[in-house]
């Protein structure tokens, strides 16, 4: 089989694009081979299922699609929280529970980032009162996140008042300004929280300019994305292994257990399976 027909061909797109990706839209795969490609991201239950969600676009890759985009907004203070939507609760013993929200044009729903164990975190319980705001992550690959902030500090647009012209050894300056942080995650185990990749970027500034999903869903040139991988669930980096050149990522998201690769300024409309939450499913009688 030619690589054309096992990984989506790369683009080289900077963009934000409407259009429609699925597991099994993938070139010359066939239906019963993407489900199976598919597998650690997607089952059928309550409270998951087919779910359309905004998301960035894979460029190359094992992955099946791209990671689901965080909404997000810059308080007055400028802390960078991201957005949750209202609940609404479930009226009858098999409804669930869901929260969903219209931003810019597009329908948000939580059930976008039920995938690679985060279904089960309480994190992504649409009942769950918890912290939205960003906060830092501890050591991580990112050096100025290293030397300037503590783990569990929230974030602030200070903290990225260079990232017009912000530089490593890997990709070019200005490309964007990264942070690894979790989201309504204080006081869950690791394993239960929600890792997200945040940019700074003047590229999504100038996208905000002419796209209403965009200009509703990022503020002040901070974009964000789960930043679990949708092949194996790792956790990708952005602009921070040398080994990214080799596959042409040294601008873009980078996956280096399976070499997948996002664009994480062309945001795309995806669909997955998400799924289901843990207590989501009731037998009837209430059992």
């Amino acid at each position: 089989m030619p690589d054309s027909d096992k990984y989506p061909v790369e683009s080289g797109r900077r963009r934000f694009v409407k259009g429609v990706v699925g597991s099994a839209a993938l070139s010359g795969i066939g239906v019963t081979t993407a489900v199976s490609v598919d597998s650690m991201t997607s089952q059928t239950g309550a409270g998951g299922g087919t779910t359309v969600y905004r998301g960035n676009e894979l460029v190359s890759g094992p992955a099946p699609r791209g990671m689901p985009q965080i909404p997000l907004e810059v308080d007055d203070e400028g802390y960078v929280r991201g957005i949750w939507p209202d609940v609404e609760e479930a009226e009858g013993p098999d409804d669930v529970a869901t929260a969903e929200q219209e931003i810019g044009g597009v329908n948000y729903s939580t059930t976008w980032f039920q995938y690679c164990g985060s279904q089960t975190s309480p994190a992504v319980d649409p009942r769950e009162d918890r912290d939205n705001y960003f906060r830092y992550v501890g050591a991580t690959q990112i050096d100025w996140q290293n030397e300037e902030v503590e783990g569990g500090d929230r974030v602030h647009v200070d903290d990225f008042a260079d990232y017009d012209d912000y530089d490593t050894v890997v990709g070019d300056a200005g490309a964007g300004k990264p942070a690894l942080v979790n989201w309504r995650s204080e006081g869950l185990s690791p394993a239960d929280r929600l890792p997200v990749l945040l940019i700074r970027s003047p590229e999504v500034e100038e996208a905000a300019q002419d796209d209403e999903w965009i200009e509703g869903s990022t503020d002040q040139g901070f974009i964000a994305n789960l930043n679990q991988c949708t092949h194996y669930c790792c956790v990708p980096g952005f602009r921070v292994l040398g080994e990214s050149r080799q596959f042409g990522a040294e601008n873009m998201i980078y996956c280096n257990c399976h070499q997948s690769v996002y664009d994480p300024y062309s945001i795309t409309e995806q669909q997955y399976t998400a799924l289901p939450r843990p207590g989501d499913s009731v037998l009837p009688g209430g059992n």
